[in-house]
């Protein structure tokens, strides 16, 4: 054998090593540690935590020190958060490249929850915007507890009068990613045909509202049990998933916003107007090491043969989005749809109910 394929073929032993050494270390999961004592003279609080990957079995109600905040943070006594894919993604560490971001082996962050609602109960000195006292709603990992701090300049607005703390941490990471996936991504406009791909779950609900809201004529996709609910949000039209094949029909869409990602991306070509766009923000596709991201990757290879364009939206929280969803909740265009509400010290339960995927609109966790 020549001795270029000797080299060769050590080079592919020693890359494949180093694959095969990269997953397992990525894939590695620790054992669950034990709380810590909390400090002598610490104000408690109660917390949802995590200190390992694994099932909703491995959450544990835990006293906290009360958190203070920084000069540019606000601390807001939680009354109401709610549950999200993102958050048992976070949970289990699965994709497995989840965990190059919340930590190797175990979360370095044991706490749990992004979505929050609640009333302002202090301020730090550098906050200018918020007052001790405003009632608030936003993001910060570490929702699922009492209290929660967030900078003022980050995810965190003044929740309407009218809306319910349980509505208001209803909103969040649905509600902002329905709205850029539409506006940004689908660039949305009055009289586009859009159609939403599990319109009932959580961002469906808010993308047939907001859709409806820039005057787009809006088709909801959801099962039999759903149908009265999605043309109650204002759908103009409605397919049960369970009797008919949207991708077979004759319907053209300007605008498909897919939360379930439950056909290819050649059956929703199908479908497009030529210049048409498909937008997923979520998927029933699992798989520990790739999942969410085998369609995206699909996208990009498509992409440059056809007319239409294929993408992917994660999320951005920020507050001047939670403006819009509030005045949209202010003037009646918006209304979160609530399917269950656990107690904090549920929180395990809720996230399994939530996985089962069958939720209608939202899950929340009561804060009392």
């Amino acid at each position: 054998m020549k001795l270029r394929y000797k080299v060769l073929i050590a080079v592919v032993v020693v890359l494949a090593g180093g694959a095969v050494a990269l997953g397992q270390y990525v894939s590695h999961t620790a054992p669950c540690g034990a709380a810590p004592p909390l400090p002598a003279g610490a104000i408690p609080a109660k917390a949802v935590m995590q200190r390992c990957y694994g099932s909703p079995d491995v959450l544990r109600y835990e006293n906290i020190v009360k958190p203070t905040p920084a000069p540019d943070e606000v601390l807001v006594r939680v009354h109401a958060a709610s549950v999200n894919p993102l958050d048992w993604h976070y949970l289990e560490g699965t994709p497995y490249l989840v965990r190059a971001d919340r930590g190797i082996g175990k979360p370095e962050n044991p706490r749990l929850g992004i979505d929050f609602a609640g009333t302002v109960e202090a301020v730090g000195r550098d906050v200018r915007r918020l007052r001790v006292g405003d009632e608030v709603f936003g993001g910060k990992l570490g929702a699922f507890a009492e209290y929660v701090t967030v900078r003022e300049a980050r995810a965190v607005a003044i929740k309407p009068r009218n809306v319910s703390f349980d509505e208001a941490a209803a909103v969040p990471i649905a509600g902002i990613t329905a709205l850029q996936a539409l506006r940004d991504k689908g660039h949305v406009h009055a009289g586009q045909k859009v159609l939403i791909n599990g319109a009932s779950g959580g961002v469906g609900t808010f993308a047939v509202q907001i859709a409806k809201s820039y005057g787009a004529e809006v088709t909801g996709v959801c099962s039999t049990k759903n149908l009265d609910m999605v043309r109650s949000l204002g759908a103009d039209h409605v397919i049960d998933y369970t009797h008919e094949d949207f991708t077979r029909g004759t319907e053209h869409y300007d605008l498909i916003l897919d939360t379930v990602s439950t056909h290819s991306l050649l059956d929703y070509k199908r479908v497009m107007t030529p210049t048409g766009i498909y937008v997923m923000v979520g998927s029933t596709e699992t798989g520990n090491w790739f999942g969410f991201f085998v369609k995206p990757l699909e996208g990009m290879l498509l992409g440059p043969f056809v007319s239409q364009q294929f993408g992917v939206m994660l999320a951005e929280l920020n507050p001047r989005d939670l403006g819009v969803l509030a005045e949209l909740m202010r003037t009646g265009k918006l209304k979160p749809v609530i399917d269950r509400r656990y107690p904090l010290s549920g929180t395990a339960e809720a996230l399994r109910y939530l996985e089962k995927g069958h939720a209608r609109g939202k899950v929340v966790l009561q804060v009392e």
